[in-house]
């Protein structure tokens, strides 16, 4: 196996095993991952800095089991920030990426795929974001559209702009963007009266219902990410699945249009898609919504 050196801003970052094939069916290696996270970086870091990660990790590349990690192991370097946050029983200490360098080191960890705490660490208890996870129980992405567009009829009635985005697996995320000035317990019950309200009046299609046995083949509305510490599959994050698939930020008529699929983008096609046209989430933070507003509404 072999070992390249690359440069990443000011950094340099040793990817080992770089020839390591991580995708089996497509032979992208370790050195092409770390690669995508390079180039990608200057695009996706706003949507990261500040934000505690849990990294999915597949040292073995994909064809192989992969694992959850939230703690930092004591040999990463100095430079990669951190945050230790309050658990049961004691602290976790998450990485936060907060340079591309960071990415790419996660990359040559065998880090795939980051998760994103819907919370930046200033204020953990506090997110701002908010969630809605449609989860199919088929490959029917057409009706993961029509309940995407049930969710985004309900929060246009209520004067609340959502973005979208395709999370490279099944399903689509619908995400509001909030002021982080409350707790987030108490935006808990506006998500799940959303979520029951739209599955009551769309009840052959959408459910809240969390055991898979009880779902049939209707589209799980998950709200379960608007607690303390949850976390949701970051922007422009790679897949591990067959392609290369990358989670995408869309626009509303791109998300319901009919040629769309949520593992469209790939690694090697994603570029090409962001030199025609803008980041969708580029102003995602400009005006966020009063988060108190969802607590009057639940």
């Amino acid at each position: 196996m072999t070992t390249k050196t690359l440069t990443v801003g000011e950094r340099e970052v040793e990817i080992s095993s770089a020839d390591k094939v991580m995708f089996p069916d497509d032979g992208i290696t370790k050195l092409d991952l770390a690669r995508y996270y390079a180039q990608i970086a200057p695009i996706a870091l706003p949507h990261y800095r500040g934000r505690p990660v849990t990294m999915q990790r597949f040292p073995d590349g994909i064809g192989a089991d992969g694992f959850f990690q939230k703690n930092v192991p004591e040999y990463f370097p100095g430079w990669i920030e951190r945050v230790a946050l309050p658990k049961e029983g004691g602290t976790v200490t998450h990485a936060v990426i907060g340079e591309a360098a960071a990415l790419v080191y996660l990359a040559d960890q065998g880090c795939i795929t980051p998760h994103l705490a819907l919370a930046r660490a200033p204020a953990p208890r506090k997110p701002d974001r908010m969630v809605f996870d449609l989860d199919p129980s088929d490959n029917d992405f057409g009706k993961v559209q029509e309940v995407a567009r049930a969710v985004k009829d309900a929060l246009d009635a209520r004067e609340l702009p959502s973005f979208v985005a395709a999370t490279g697996s099944r399903g689509l995320h619908i995400v509001l963007a909030l002021d982080a000035s409350v707790d987030v317990d108490r935006l808990r019950p506006f998500a799940r009266g959303l979520a029951e309200e739209v599955a009551a009046a769309h009840s052959a299609l959408a459910t809240t219902e969390q055991r898979k046995a009880k779902r049939g083949d209707r589209v799980l509305i998950d709200t379960f990410r608007t607690a303390y510490a949850q976390t949701a599959v970051a922007p422009y994050a790679v897949r591990a699945r067959a392609g290369a698939p990358v989670a995408t930020p869309l626009r509303w008529e791109e998300a319901l249009a009919a040629d769309m699929a949520p593992d469209r983008y790939t690694i090697a096609s994603i570029f090409r898609r962001l030199g025609q046209i803008e980041d969708p989430w580029a102003g995602i933070d400009n005006n966020p919504l009063d988060a108190s507003r969802l607590v009057e509404d639940s």
